[in-house]
């Protein structure tokens, strides 16, 4: 495995863990459009989880395209 790999996985493990996080207020209902909270706005540690995992993300689409684009 290379460097690239590891980078990779440790990003996709990264998401997976921010993004069940960030799920713990989420209900169905809110899920089907009734949201019970007014606010709405990303405050303090919620909003650096937020934008932890859009950086993860962003890591593991480039490394995805990276390992895609140098593969022979």
């Amino acid at each position: 495995m290379t460097l690239n790999d590891y980078i990779t996985l440790f990003s996709m493990m990264m998401m997976i863990l921010l993004i069940l996080v960030q799920m713990r207020g989420a209900t169905l209902g809110a899920g089907l459009g009734s949201s019970g909270e007014i606010n709405t706005e990303r405050r303090g540690s919620e909003k650096t989880i937020f934008f932890l995992t859009i950086f993860f993300a962003v890591v593991f689409v480039v490394t995805l395209l990276v390992n895609l684009l140098t593969k022979k």
